[in-house]
């Protein structure tokens, strides 16, 4: 079985979805699932605005299609709504294959904070965006119901546990 992620945040970045999403690789492969990354270090990226510890491949939608097209997966999840997630998802709907999407962060909040762009704006954006995928992968109940006020369906959670190598009780 071949699973492709799709993600516009991955290694070197340091943050909580990389951190999910290295180790569902890690652990995919361990099961003997072939599993490849399309990530921003396939491609040429400029700085994300007031987060330019991002890098974001603007422009990519062809190039990503071509290696989902080559790769013939079994399976593509899609862990960002940023270009590449979106790249993703475009070639998804317009090949016919099903996609799952994952929300990591309270993006609408995050973009909130940043710009005068209303939650309403956002989360409207979530709905069609997240809308399309067969399932949308949470982390808590919390943000499950959350999501589901705001109109996002077919949602699902995802626990993602705790690594019992690095962290041990006494």
């Amino acid at each position: 079985m071949r699973v492709v992620i799709v993600t516009d945040a991955w290694l070197p970045q340091t943050n909580g979805v990389v951190r999910t999403l290295s180790t569902t690789v890690e652990r995919l492969r361990a099961e003997g699932i072939d599993v490849h990354v399309i990530a921003p270090d396939d491609f040429r990226t400029r700085p994300c605005p007031t987060y330019p510890e991002i890098r974001l491949a603007l422009f990519a939608g062809r190039a990503v299609g071509r290696k989902l097209r080559e790769l013939q997966p079994a399976a593509v999840h899609v862990a960002t709504e940023g270009p590449l997630g979106l790249a993703a998802r475009n070639w998804c709907l317009r090949s016919g294959h099903p996609f799952t999407s994952a929300y990591h962060t309270q993006f609408p909040e995050y973009i909130r904070a940043r710009a005068p762009v209303p939650l309403s704006v956002s989360y409207a954006f979530m709905r069609w965006f997240h809308g399309a995928a067969t399932r949308t992968l949470v982390a808590t109940p919390s943000m499950q119901r959350r999501l589901e006020a705001r109109g996002l369906r077919n949602i699902t959670r995802w626990s993602r546990g705790v690594d019992s190598e690095l962290f041990r009780p006494l």
